[in-house]
């Protein structure tokens, strides 16, 4: 992409991701993505009700009645992308290809993320670790962000949600809230690397999926091709046993993703190119409320 239009785009996307997130997500997100860690503030005299664990006993020991340990919790917030750059998102049949629509949803988050003071960083990925932007603050590092969103060309095309997670793991010492961005179409099982992810850091999940992909039309013989191996083959989609066996493996996909992600206890949300996904992350941010 020149540069000239790469700019454009980078301002288009900034103003409108930026207006979303300060006029419909502040609250909505300060409330769902609460700090979770405790740093200690002050110590005060012992109360009625209060947990003698946290009693500061050389402080009891020197004012001779019991004192305790007062906590608040640590507003600010470690936030990690993990944006699926594989080749399956280019891909939409309606208004946008879905990586338009990754684009804009990790944009508004990531500006959601800087106006409550919170670090963003991203991880790229395909079936490797294409990029990863440390968590930073400030309008420059969301600008750098949001160009590489759209400008940034995987080196391959396959995906593997497994590494992913695995190298959240690995790279992101303090606890995170991690938003996991992909349209899941993995023939990998990521279900044990997303559970052991979820125990150290926050995990959410966003699909981005096409209409498209969810049942073939009937338009006689067509020709499919997987964008990430590259495979084509022709499918006689007048056919009603056809359309059916199709239809029936993306419902059991789903249903084994939606299932995954409620073992593992990771809240998600799946968002059509064509809707509305400021609602859907509203919905998404009030389940956790």
């Amino acid at each position: 992409m020149e540069t000239s239009e790469l700019l454009k785009k980078v301002r288009r996307i900034e103003i409108k991701t930026r207006g979303l997130s300060r006029n419909i997500f502040a609250g909505q997100y300060h409330t769902a993505f609460k700090g979770r860690g405790m740093a200690f503030s002050e110590v005060r005299e012992y109360q009625f009700g209060d947990d003698v664990r946290d009693i500061d006993w050389n402080v009891t020991a020197r004012y001779v009645r019991p004192y305790v340990k007062v906590y608040e919790e640590e507003r600010e917030l470690t936030v990690v992308l993990l944006v699926d750059v594989s080749g399956s998102k280019d891909f939409g049949t309606v208004a946008q290809m879905k990586k338009d629509v990754v684009t804009e949803i990790a944009a508004t988050l990531a500006y959601s993320a800087i106006q409550n003071n919170d670090k963003i960083g991203v991880i790229f990925f395909s079936d490797k670790i294409e990029k990863f932007i440390p968590p930073q603050k400030g309008k420059r590092h969301i600008l750098y962000i949001i160009r590489e969103l759209i400008d940034f060309q995987p080196d391959d095309k396959q995906t593997d949600i497994s590494h992913a997670l695995r190298y959240l793991t690995n790279a992101i010492k303090k606890r995170s809230t991690a938003f996991l961005i992909s349209d899941f179409i993995d023939r990998n099982n990521y279900r044990d690397a997303l559970t052991i992810a979820n125990r150290k850091h926050d995990v959410v999940a966003i699909q981005v999926y096409d209409r498209r992909e969810t049942e073939l039309p009937k338009v006689g013989l067509i020709k499919m091709k997987d964008a990430e191996t590259g495979t084509e083959r022709w499918v006689d989609s007048s056919s009603e046993r056809v359309r059916d066996a199709y239809k029936n493996w993306w419902d059991s996909r789903q249903a084994e993703m939606e299932n995954s992600f409620k073992k593992c206890r990771v809240d998600s949300v799946s968002i059509r190119t064509e809707d509305d996904y400021v609602k859907s992350l509203l919905t998404l941010f009030g389940k956790r409320s």
